[in-house]
């Protein structure tokens, strides 16, 4: 379990970080998604390009000598790309009332489990105000 509810308190477990608050001190919490980013292997793409085409026409190499090696690199590039079938990366925000805010980065798997946690926490903070007001 991610959430675990007491009577005042919640208490968050995931992996080796635990952390608890008691209910009043939660501002906000929910899952943040963020697309994942190819910086890196974008990169090594266009060095790999630039080589190519630097060796294809400042160089007198033969075409074998730099086109076999070019293609080895993009084949590389092309799985280290496309191996992964996630897009997006999921960590789940808790802001506190002190304004500190802790994000843990959560697997793609265990989105759908503690999302319905939060959910479960949210309705149970939902009825403890109405019932503070009524």
């Amino acid at each position: 379990m991610f959430i675990t509810i007491t009577s005042n308190q919640v208490q968050f477990r995931y992996g080796k970080n635990s952390w608890q608050y008691s209910f009043d001190e939660i501002d906000e919490l929910g899952i943040v998604r963020r697309k994942k980013t190819y910086f890196l292997v974008n990169m090594l793409f266009i060095i790999v390009t630039a080589i190519a085409y630097y060796s294809m026409i400042f160089t007198r190499i033969p075409d074998l000598y730099y086109i076999t090696p070019t293609l080895l690199c993009y084949t590389v590039l092309i799985i280290l790309r496309f191996h992964d079938n996630v897009e997006f990366e999921y960590s789940v925000l808790v802001r506190d009332c002190f304004q500190q805010e802790i994000k843990i980065k959560i697997k793609a798997a265990d989105r759908n489990i503690i999302g319905k946690q939060i959910d479960q926490y949210l309705n149970l903070q939902f009825d403890r105000m109405v019932k503070r007001t009524a």
